[in-house]
């Protein structure tokens, strides 16, 4: 019979929550969020976004369809995943599926995790957590294997620059080649798929550092990435997005932090959500419109749409709360979505905002 050592994972508010270890065995600490989508570990784990979380997934049945190989692509990109690695501190389910079956699985995701060395924990009752979660809202947490009490971990996600930690440390060119149109990407912990979703489109993508004086490049569009943690610690990026709307005729797209940044750097204020907005089934509403679309989510900030200066307004709105999902500028070719019109893992009926953007490229 499989030996599984006990754990506990324990609240900041106190609450302790006991449960079987299934991945790699060494206690952890980190902001502890929850993810309600049905499928798309692969993609979430290797989402840069979740530096620094405990994530909890509330769909009860994980890994029964074990992990695809991690190939890479001829841009040196990765196939199947959202990054080179996991990126989460933790891993929390309900069930873990020892077996598992699928066309393209290569290990099982236990295999995976003590691969690259990241805990998980089975047998939580994760609905309860979540519950935890949406009353109190997120909240720091510790893994602890209780055969190992004296080894309690410590770890601070407020004012922490994750971004930093993730973001690309030079630039990186894909499909460069005379006669594309050129678009900086600001790294700053970007989904593989955004960047697969512009080099299909035939331009050329020069990705760089989050903190990168771009300005001084030949480019035509700026593209502003997702990424983790707090954006008022990214005040580099803000000042480098700030500079360049200088050009008013400069068509900008920023995605998730990248709203944010955007948000910043037009002179509006951002703000934590009580448990932030991470699923695959996010409703949001286009402004002005009756046009509802199903979006792929994963934040835990949101720009304060009463802060917008007069030139601005809400682009998106989400449905369940009303908060921002987006911004656009009266006048230039500026605008943002705070959902993943990539999608990966999730629905992609908002990918023609990609189409928008290379419109705009002149």
């Amino acid at each position: 019979m499989l030996y599984q050592r006990n754990v506990t994972l324990i609240l900041d508010d106190g609450s302790r929550f006991h449960g079987k270890s299934f991945g790699y065995e060494k206690p952890v600490a980190g902001e502890v969020v929850f993810n309600t989508a049905m499928t798309g570990y692969p993609e979430s784990l290797t989402d840069p976004s979740y530096a620094g979380q405990l994530m909890v997934l509330t769909f009860p049945l994980v890994g029964n369809y074990g992990v695809p190989p991690g190939t890479f692509d001829k841009d040196g990109n990765a196939t199947f995943m959202e990054s080179e690695k996991i990126h989460v501190e933790a891993i929390i389910v309900s069930d873990y599926s020892y077996e598992h079956s699928h066309w393209n699985a290569t290990e099982s995701l236990a295999d995976w995790l003590k691969r690259e060395q990241i805990p998980g924990i089975t047998g939580i009752d994760t609905r309860e957590l979540t519950k935890v979660l949406r009353e109190h809202g997120v909240m720091m947490g510790k893994i602890v294997f209780d055969d190992e009490p004296d080894h309690i971990p410590e770890a601070v996600y407020e004012g922490v620059n994750f971004v930093d930690k993730v973001s690309c440390k030079e630039v990186i060119r894909y499909n460069a080649g005379e006669g594309r149109k050129k678009v900086v990407l600001v790294d700053c912990g970007v989904k593989t798929n955004i960047v697969r979703c512009l080099t299909r489109r035939g331009v050329e993508v020069i990705r760089v550092p989050w903190n990168y004086d771009f300005n001084a490049l030949e480019f035509d569009g700026l593209f502003i990435s997702n990424g983790p943690g707090d954006p008022d610690t990214c005040d580099a990026a803000v000042q480098n997005i700030r500079k360049a709307m200088e050009n008013p005729a400069l068509p900008i797209f920023g995605v998730c932090m990248g709203n944010q940044l955007l948000a910043k750097a037009g002179g509006a204020s951002i703000y934590k959500l009580k448990y932030g907005h991470r699923s695959h089934n996010q409703p949001v509403r286009m402004a002005g419109t009756q046009r509802c679309f199903v979006t792929s989510q994963n934040h835990g900030y949101a720009v304060d749409n009463d802060s917008l200066p007069a030139d601005w307004e809400p682009l998106f709105l989400n449905m369940n709360d009303g908060s921002n999902e987006g911004i656009r500028h009266k006048r230039n070719p500026w605008f943002s979505s705070q959902f993943h019109p990539e999608a990966a893992s999730g629905p992609t009926d908002t990918e023609f905002l990609f189409d928008e953007f290379i419109k705009l490229l002149k």
